[in-house]
């Protein structure tokens, strides 16, 4: 069976965005080591879930990004995976989804992930997307946690585990130290 895997950028006080959803505070710790990290783990994935937000934002993005001179060539790699796999939008408002290989689903998350879960293929990355993350979190459908923990502190901001009801146990599998001073610690639950 296909694993769930949530990627995500997050502060040291826990925070995956500023209060204005901003992400201006990670950018600056991005490196061509963490750019080949996130390649690599992309790779093992096939199918990508996003919430309505993340998708528009990542489809107005990516499918100019091989073309951009200014693109780094480093990247290209991850730009064609990102506008190749097939992504899997839940929105309850969008009427289309156009970016290529992108279908958009309504209702039942809990039955669209087990459905998903179940096809044949390789993981499926969830990115950003914080509404869905914490659906999938609460449902307890996510098999893997890739947190990408930024030496940084907000002091407020969109916390991803804000309200959770349940313990969460979950098991460290990775953790990698990069340069620019980021940790990738990655989980798996013990679903």
């Amino acid at each position: 069976m296909r694993k769930l895997i949530v990627s995500l950028n997050i502060t040291l006080d826990g925070f995956v965005a500023a209060e204005d959803e901003g992400l201006d505070w990670h950018y600056q710790y991005w490196t061509n080591e963490i750019a080949e990290t996130t390649t690599e783990l992309l790779s093992r994935a096939d199918t990508i879930l996003l919430g309505k937000n993340t998708y528009q934002a990542m489809a107005a993005y990516w499918p100019f990004q091989a073309k951009c001179m200014n693109f780094p060539r480093t990247d290209i790699a991850y730009a064609d995976m990102m506008n190749n796999y097939q992504k899997v939008v839940m929105s309850s408002t969008m009427t289309s989804a156009l970016w290529n290989n992108s279908l958009l689903l309504k209702g039942n998350l809990r039955r669209v992930v087990e459905y998903l879960k179940k096809q044949h293929g390789r993981d499926i990355l969830t990115y950003g997307s914080i509404s869905v993350v914490k659906k999938l979190v609460t449902a307890n459908l996510v098999d893997e946690y890739q947190l990408w923990i930024h030496p940084v502190i907000l002091g407020n901001g969109k916390a991803l585990f804000k309200g959770l009801k349940n313990n969460l146990p979950l098991k460290p599998v990775l953790k990698k130290v990069f340069s620019s001073g980021v940790i990738l610690m990655v989980y798996q639950s013990h679903n």
